[in-house]
């Protein structure tokens, strides 16, 4: 009697074991909020369907949970506090409200990586340079002061001493992407470690039809981190369009950001050190 006792009791042991380990291992490692517009530029918005399509896949695949929204009052406190990493897909807040609320965020150990437009800032713009704590501080890029165009392919240089980047090869060829240059050089800044930058072998960069949207020369970084934060920048972000069909009701994608193998890698890593980060 006392025999079976024990065996009933080592099995209610092992069956509430073995289903506490499942339900813990089904428990999102980390939780992603992405917000983003989705207007302003037709290549943004391809970019931003995109990726709502590829972040759920890779959430699903390394156990992260990926949520979404458009409503930028959710920019708070509260809101916030439900998560560990912030992507900008995008755009960047404009209200001094939710500005602050994301400051504080991550001056207290949140997790941010913002996407191609997320840093544009240009004084006279639809976007002024206004945020001086963003664009000087924690971008440290100030504003931006170029780009090449038409969006391209580059071979991107590679600072493997980080955890983004170090499953990279020394150089891979990018997606098609519309390259920005900035106002500051974030090279001097001690606080900015640049993980990917054009390398010299793409140059002349661009097509044109502008002279000063092609590049010939110049260092131009691409994905930095900044140490007093736990973040990530990351120029890519802008398909390339058929733009000579401008009129039509829905303007075709000729390229697409997430069909890159070497990029993707960096992105899934990224993620994956924000969201396990330590403060």
């Amino acid at each position: 009697m006392i025999s079976k006792f024990k065996t009933q009791l080592v099995s209610t042991l092992l069956f509430y074991i073995v289903f506490h380990n499942i339900a813990y291992a089904q428990q999102p490692q980390f939780k992603v909020i992405a917000f983003f517009t989705g207007k302003n530029d037709m290549a943004h918005v391809s970019y931003v369907k995109e990726a709502n399509q590829w972040f759920p896949k890779i959430a699903e695949k390394y156990n992260f949970r990926y949520d979404t929204t458009s409503n930028w009052t959710n920019l708070n406190a509260a809101f916030l506090s439900k998560y560990q990493v912030v992507l900008f897909l995008d755009t960047r807040p404009e209200d001094p409200q939710q500005r602050k609320a994301f400051e504080n965020y991550m001056k207290n150990g949140g997790a941010w990586m913002g996407f191609h437009f997320s840093a544009f800032a240009l004084t006279p713009s639809a976007f002024n340079q206004n945020w001086d704590w963003y664009h000087n501080e924690f971008l440290g890029s100030g504003q931006y002061s170029g780009n090449t165009w038409r969006p391209t392919s580059a071979t991107l240089r590679v600072n493997k001493n980080h955890p983004a980047t170090k499953k990279l090869p020394t150089t891979f060829t990018s997606q098609p992407n519309e390259w920005y240059k900035w106002e500051k050089d974030l090279r001097k800044n001690a606080d900015i470690t640049v993980l990917l930058s054009i390398d010299p072998s793409s140059f002349p960069l661009g097509t044109g039809p502008k002279a000063h949207e092609i590049w010939h020369q110049g260092d131009y970084p691409v994905v930095w981190t900044n140490r007093k934060y736990k973040m990530m920048y990351v120029n890519m972000g802008h398909n390339d369009m058929d733009y000579e069909r401008k009129h039509a009701k829905e303007i075709t994608s000729l390229s697409h950001t997430f069909e890159n193998q070497m990029q993707n890698q960096m992105i899934i890593d990224a993620l994956l050190w924000l969201g396990n980060a330590k403060k």
